[in-house]
């Protein structure tokens, strides 16, 4: 049996901690022979964990503890922490282990509920389940999402050859705001999503660039995007964002545009791999 997952680029702009969009890097697990204990097989580092302390099987026991363990194989192309979901897909790609083992047959919603029960927020994990791009809210326990399509578009992520912990990105976010700017920050994500729900990707774009809630804090954690948001705006891109905490900088652009917005960033010698990506409208995949 094979599981995969897609890599996800969650905020986009002001859908800070809500918003998402599935994209075509992907996490894949095969399940091989039952063992007495679990294996994981893979090359991702040596950091990470091949037996039961990996995420993957910690969050398969969370949702049943009762698991016969297997033998399996991980291959991954997400970065790791490079705000491109990698934790996300795992955490998704353990709730499926446990739900194709178990015989449980969990809903989407049911995934969904238990993904950000983990992971504290449903950016990354719900796109990661759906597919396409989703809009959701984690208020009092309780998830709520919205899938749509995204908007047609091309996509063109750089990536950072360094790392950025979710923790540090956070902590130069601010522990409060004030009225005035809170409801115009939210103002401006109800246009954004409003716009991306509508296909309007110009008025999308200004919206996102607009963002109040956490951009504004972190791009000086990012050295290079700076000079690639300059770029776009010389091509005429529709946005230039943070994918989920960073460092990864997402450009949102027609796609005849691309080769030479590629081939400009590409001049500036930054030391980092620039990747045209797609949107993902599957989700999760089983094959058995």
């Amino acid at each position: 049996m094979k599981i995969t997952i897609p890599a996800t680029s969650a905020n986009i702009g002001p859908g800070f901690d809500s918003v998402g969009v599935a994209v075509s890097k992907y996490l894949t697990i095969e399940i091989l022979e039952e063992t007495s204990s679990w294996e994981i097989s893979h090359d991702l580092g040596d950091g990470i964990p091949k037996d039961e302390q990996n995420l993957l099987i910690q969050t398969a026991l969370k949702v049943k503890n009762t698991l016969q363990p297997h033998r399996i194989l991980m291959t991954s192309d997400i970065p790791l922490a490079r705000g491109l979901g990698s934790s996300s897909s795992v955490i998704v790609a353990g709730i499926e282990l446990a739900n194709q083992l178990g015989n449980l047959e969990l809903s989407n919603t049911e995934k969904l509920d238990i993904a950000t029960a983990i992971e504290g927020h449903p950016d990354n994990v719900a796109p990661a389940i759906y597919g396409n791009l989703v809009i959701s809210s984690f208020v009092n326990g309780k998830v709520k999402s919205v899938v749509s399509p995204f908007p047609e578009t091309g996509l063109l992520a750089y990536i950072p050859n360094y790392e950025l912990k979710t923790s540090e990105s956070r902590g130069v976010l601010p522990s409060e705001m004030d009225y005035k700017t809170s409801v115009a920050a939210s103002s401006i994500a109800n246009v954004a999503i409003a716009a991306l729900l509508s296909g309007d990707l110009v008025t999308a774009g200004a919206m996102i660039e607009s963002d109040l809630f956490h951009e504004t804090y972190r791009q000086s954690l990012i050295k290079e995007f700076s000079s690639i948001k300059k770029i776009g705006h010389q091509h005429g891109v529709y946005a230039t964002y943070l994918s989920g905490a960073g460092p990864t900088v997402m450009i949102l652009v027609e796609k005849a545009k691309l080769p030479t917005l590629q081939k400009d960033i590409q001049a500036q010698s930054f030391e980092g791999t620039l990747v045209e990506l797609t949107v993902d409208t599957q989700g999760i995949r089983v094959e058995k």
